[in-house]
């Protein structure tokens, strides 16, 4: 008699929708729960990584790597300093490993960065004469990307180019060459390998004056012919600035460049950060206490609550703006790795990715998600 009245009850849940399984558009339950099964339809879904993950001695960074991620930047591992630290010497050791983890996962592969007025070659820093100059910049992009041309997807060519007013920096790029430079660096990166998309990356991509200044720049080179692909925008950003209406006008400006629009370096951070912080150049330090490392243990729930309803709002914004959007990469794997433990104050405790310490999600992750799940469910 029971088993008949739960069939009765069963059946009626069924006739009246109750019970209806919708169709899933996940191939599987558990694809609901990884980050590039979710946003698949959307954009790429990134991480940078560092040594450990690249030759793959931290193994629970790599499982969470493989399984919630589909590209891939290299945290230094490409940069000048550690690629080409003297003139007649390349070491390509770790940037093939992190090159091949990246094929071998079938990855959308990016190369950081080919030309950067920090971390660079050291003797660059003494070269006063423009012809010896670009010779130098000549040899090392070609020589770069020669070795990974059709296993890079995309290189950032020129990082930081621009002054918080929208001026260029005086980097000792520009005061060698001058603004000529950057067409110099793009056409011989395209030259090199035609098959690579090309990025110009900055930090603070969203203040009015820098924005003004990055469609100067890109519009100087379209209009010399320049192959250029993409704008990245560096989201080094905090639980309350930049405002999302700030991002979106910018990620709205940069498209209708023609380009495609990267969010190259997402973390969040929850830490006080010292007055005159100037976004992310990484000269800045600054002295650390206990004011300025308030969760040296743990976070707050009211704090991580506060940091994955940031995180929902501006994924909310990225899902507006998907068909303009190519990819985010999140600067990191999981908090432990993040850079901003120690920058712009050393060895503080800094929870800004998605991941924790033990690489388990946050409640950030599970907002994330869920905000994707449910707008499929609302389809």
């Amino acid at each position: 008699m029971f088993k008949s009245v739960v069939l009765f009850f069963a059946i009626l849940l069924f006739l009246f929708g109750f019970g209806k399984i919708k169709e899933s558009k996940f191939q599987t339950e558990d694809d609901a729960a990884i980050l590039k099964k979710v946003y698949e339809k959307d954009f790429y879904i990134g991480a940078a990584i560092n040594d450990k993950i690249i030759t793959e001695k931290n193994k629970k960074a790599l499982e969470v790597l493989k399984r919630e991620f589909n590209t891939i930047s290299p945290e230094n591992v490409m940069k000048w300093e550690a690629l080409h630290p003297s003139p007649d010497t390349y070491n390509f050791d770790m940037a093939d490993k992190y090159v091949a983890l990246g094929k071998k996962n079938n990855m959308h592969v990016i190369g950081h960065t080919l030309l950067w007025h920090s971390q660079i070659g050291p003797w660059m820093n003494s070269v006063q004469d423009s012809a010896t100059m670009a010779n130098y910049i000549k040899e090392h992009i070609t020589t770069v990307t020669n070795r990974y041309s059709g296993k890079i997807d995309g290189w950032d060519v020129v990082n930081e180019a621009l002054n918080e007013d929208g001026s260029l920096r005086e980097s000792v790029f520009f005061k060698v060459m001058g603004e000529r430079y950057l067409e110099f660096a793009f056409k011989v990166a395209e030259k090199a390998d035609p098959s690579a998309e090309l990025y110009y990356n900055d930090y603070n991509m969203w203040k009015p004056k820098k924005r003004e200044g990055a469609i100067r720049l890109i519009e100087n080179l379209q209009k010399s012919g320049t192959k250029i692909n993409g704008v990245g925008m560096q989201g080094h950003w905090g639980l309350t600035e930049p405002s999302l209406e700030d991002v979106e006008n910018s990620i709205v400006a940069y498209s209708k460049l023609g380009l495609k629009v990267a969010i190259t370096e997402l973390d969040i951070t929850v830490l006080p950060n010292p007055f005159k912080l100037e976004g992310a150049e990484i000269s800045q330090n600054f002295e650390n206490n206990e004011k300025m490392n308030p969760y040296p243990d743990a976070l707050p729930d009211s704090v991580e609550v506060q940091l994955a309803n940031r995180y929902r709002d501006i994924f909310e914004l990225f899902l507006k703006h998907s068909d303009k959007i190519d990819r985010v990469t999140f600067w990191g794997v999981n908090d432990q790795s993040s850079w901003l433990n120690n920058w712009p104050i050393k060895n503080r405790t800094n929870y800004p990715l998605l991941f924790d310490r033990k690489f388990e999600a946050k409640k950030a992750y599970h907002a994330v998600t869920q905000l994707k799940t449910d707008s499929i469910k609302q389809q």
